[in-house]
């Protein structure tokens, strides 16, 4: 694998598992190392990079902001706030938004209100309904909201309020919330990213609105993984042809620029008041000048429609590479949101991929390689990613039928 020599890391905290190379540059959807090593970018940095690396028309925008304001604070009005608002309520059909820095910080402002609404309506001990396979963050409750074991071990004694069920069970949700009067809310992904690319089906979603609306429950969905084009549409609950009542955003949203986001509609728009929440960094005149600039250019350029094209793509040409590969049990997703399953843990191959086929991708569930690539990917790079990715895999599982 390409040198690195980690010369200050030792002051960095042991939290992630690093593969050995260091990335000082990029252009479109190709990245290259400190030591000049190209690779493929089928990662996007975890389905951030939206417009890809050292977009034209992205980076000056993002300079001509840098030489007027980067940061003031939410003591005053930061105009560049309301506009992007004004262009997610539009494009969600939704009323307001509330600005933050990361996805984690948009679920816990989206738990926080469901309690709230809660506890307005005289319930004091409020319950949210989450999902098997779940992830929403690694905050105290956002990480109680999540369902990996892995991820909630080791931290003591975790927040009541949550209950779990099964993912597109609509009768096994009414079960577990009958008679229960707690229920404040119910709190989905679209498409569970970080368990394993597991969809709601388009029907499942219906129905669920349906029990909120008659039950009064809000519906919260978590689309900072899902949202902001990448299935082919702004929001991937766009294709069950609903609204939620709170739903949140960041990764892509901003282009790489930190930027999370709650948007909210009806009763819901109106929980918090001021004293209720806050941010220093959130809707930031960088954060939201990048903000505009991505949904602007993903419009101008039809990027959500060449997500939609070129993903449909990238699964059905990964679906004829592994068609003679019984050990890949699926090939999933919507849009540039694409998951291929083993029948096996494969996380070693994200240090694999990086080495031996110069590609950048995540394993998920231990099981599930994800590829969330910039919504610029063009045919010709999405055939050169299938080129570079399923002899890798092949020679893995080949690797372990031999032991």
């Amino acid at each position: 694998m390409t040198a690195f020599a980690p010369a200050a890391s030792s002051h960095v905290m042991n939290t992630y598992g690093r593969v050995p190379i260091a990335l000082e540059r990029g252009q479109g959807v190709r990245v290259w190392d400190v030591n000049g090593k190209e690779y493929l970018d089928g990662l996007a940095g975890i389905a951030v990079n939206t417009l890809g690396h050292n977009h034209p028309k992205f980076v000056p925008a993002l300079q001509e902001q840098l030489t007027k304001l980067i940061h003031t604070s939410n003591y005053y009005n930061v105009p560049g706030q309301e506009v992007l608002a004004q262009l997610l309520t539009e494009r969600s059909h939704m009323d307001n938004v509330f600005f933050c820095s990361t996805g984690l910080e948009a679920n816990e402002a989206a738990i926080k209100i469901a309690r709230k609404y809660g506890v307005d309506k005289g319930i004091a001990t409020p319950v949210i309904v989450v999902y098997e396979h779940a992830f929403h963050g690694r905050s105290i409750a956002t990480m109680t909201a999540t369902a990996n074991e892995k991820i909630r071990n080791g931290f003591g004694p975790l927040l009541d309020g949550f209950l779990r069920v099964p993912v597109n069970d609509i009768e096994a949700l009414k079960k577990a919330t009958a008679g229960n009067p707690n229920i404040v809310g119910v709190m989905m992904e679209p498409i569970q990213g970080e368990g394993g690319l597991h969809p709601m089906r388009a029907d499942y979603m219906k129905q669920v609105r349906e029990l909120c609306d008659a039950n009064e429950w809000l519906m919260i969905l978590d689309e900072v993984q899902a949202g902001m084009g990448r299935t082919g549409k702004w929001f991937a609950h766009q294709w069950a042809g609903i609204v939620p009542d709170v739903m949140t955003l960041a990764k892509g949203l901003g282009s790489g620029v930190p930027i999370g986001a709650v948007v909210a509609r009806g009763k819901a728009a109106k929980v918090l008041q001021p004293g209720n929440h806050g941010s220093t960094f959130g809707g930031n005149p960088l954060a939201m000048r990048a903000g505009v600039e991505t949904i602007r250019i993903m419009e101008e350029d039809q990027l959500m429609q060449n997500a939609a094209d070129v993903g449909e793509h990238l699964k059905q040409a990964l679906k004829t590479a592994f068609a003679d590969t019984p050990q890949v049990l699926d090939v999933r997703g919507q849009g540039l949101m694409i998951g291929v399953e083993l029948d096996r843990p494969c996380g070693a191959l994200i240090a694999r991929g990086a080495e031996e086929a110069a590609l950048l991708f995540s394993v998920t569930a231990d099981t599930v390689i994800r590829l969330v690539p910039a919504l610029i990917l063009s045919r010709a790079e999405a055939d050169e990613i299938v080129a570079r990715l399923a002899p890798l895999v092949k020679k893995f599982l080949s690797e372990g039928a031999a032991k």
